[in-house]
């Protein structure tokens, strides 16, 4: 285990972002008729979809990382 504490600060964020993506995602699954109502529902939908690629990106960076041997 090569750098333990560096792999913990970079994964407690990345796991924050898919935590709020969770609850982004129960937020507008819940007030999904009254955002459509308001017109909001396209943005919510594009936020939650960046959201979920920024996440996913530092996952895949922290994985290669890892197996580089960088962390």
């Amino acid at each position: 285990m090569k750098n333990r504490k560096l792999r913990v600060l970079w994964m407690v964020p990345n796991i924050a972002m898919y935590l709020v993506f969770i609850g982004l995602t129960v937020f507008v699954m819940l007030n999904g008729e009254e955002l459509r109502k308001l017109h909001l529902l396209n943005s919510w939908l594009l936020r939650l979809a960046l959201l979920l690629i920024v996440a996913l990106l530092g996952t895949f960076r922290i994985l290669s990382w890892i197996r580089q041997g960088k962390m």
